[in-house]
């Protein structure tokens, strides 16, 4: 929540702990949904960070996060110092990712730290479902 206000995003911390979001994010008249993970270490004799993008528990396991339920999933991976602000439609479904900073392989790399998708220009604020409007 810090990262997001000192880039001047209005931040709003919802009282009820049965949301699937941790916090929302208001650029003028759009209020984003945002869940927050962060990874410290990279899997196991692998090059990438494994990062959690389901939360609650089933009987099926962890349940994966929806763009029902969040705008954005902004990951932050601590050994590197950055941030990869991911739309809910590109992670949803799945219950994890696997990010490789600096991979030019990678599928994430063009969202670390994508900040500027949460601005209400961005292509993303242009999505019907995307985003309460004020």
């Amino acid at each position: 929540m810090g990262k997001a206000a000192s880039l001047g995003l209005s931040i709003a911390k919802p009282c009820n702990e049965g949301e699937r979001y941790d916090f929302i994010a208001r650029v003028e008249k759009i209020c984003w949904r945002i869940q927050i993970k962060s990874t410290f270490t990279k899997a196991v004799l692998r090059h990438h960070y494994r990062v959690k993008t389901s939360g609650g528990r089933s009987r099926a396991g962890h349940i994966p996060y929806s763009a029902a339920e969040i705008d954005f999933l902004v990951a932050y991976i601590y050994p590197e110092d950055v941030w990869y602000v991911l739309p809910s439609t590109l992670i949803e479904g799945r219950k994890s990712i696997c990010i490789r900073p600096g991979s030019k392989k990678s599928p994430f790399e063009k969202y670390r730290e994508a900040w500027g998708l949460l601005k209400p220009t961005s292509p993303a604020a242009q999505l019907p479902q995307a985003g309460l409007v004020m």
